[in-house]
């Protein structure tokens, strides 16, 4: 998948050669992103992200996921996507992380916007869901300002290192859906 969203941002689907790029980012963030992010602990080394990659590689193959880079000013700066794919139940979970250095510029916002287009209009799904902490204010944020629905709470939902985290849920029907 290739798409532009404005002349400064675009998603493409993630590819191997992204490895070094990703990892460089994920390491230059690693501490702002350790905050909510569980695996930043084992992400150590190129090798840790090019697995990864070829894990999502894997994943859009079997139409169950689907990992994008963000390109901000012909730069990497995140990933974005469907952490999974539910055809039977035509329902997606939305995942995604951004560096601290491209926060402000209302990025993720179009690119879930982008990634909702794309499940319902292209995927013909029925249902999108995000869930974030419950404390991570920014990434409740983007489901909230673009009229998710707060399903509810889910408890110690995600062990972050060295405690359970609680989720809110969000979810949005293609029936609520409006296209920008």
């Amino acid at each position: 998948m290739q798409r532009t969203i404005n002349p400064e941002l675009s998603l493409r689907t993630i590819e191997l050669e992204d490895a070094n790029v990703v990892f460089a980012l994920t390491d230059a963030s690693r501490t702002y992103l350790r905050e909510w992010l569980p695996w930043l602990d084992i992400t150590k080394e190129g090798a840790d992200t090019t697995a990864y990659i070829k894990g999502c590689i894997k994943g859009h193959e079997a139409k169950s996921s689907l990992s994008l880079v963000i390109i901000f000013r012909n730069e990497i700066v995140g990933i974005a996507g469907f952490n999974t794919i539910n055809h039977s139940n035509k329902i997606a979970a939305i995942g995604y992380w951004l560096s601290e250095g491209a926060q402000g510029h209302g990025i993720m916002t179009k690119t879930v916007q982008a990634l909702l287009q794309y499940a319902f209009k292209n995927l013909q799904l029925n249902k999108v869901e995000i869930r974030a902490a419950t404390g991570n204010a920014k990434s409740r944020a983007i489901p909230e300002r673009l009229g998710f629905t707060k399903e509810g709470t889910i408890r110690a939902a995600e062990w972050l290192y060295d405690h359970y985290v609680d989720h809110v849920a969000y979810g949005m029907l293609a029936s609520e859906w409006k296209e920008k």
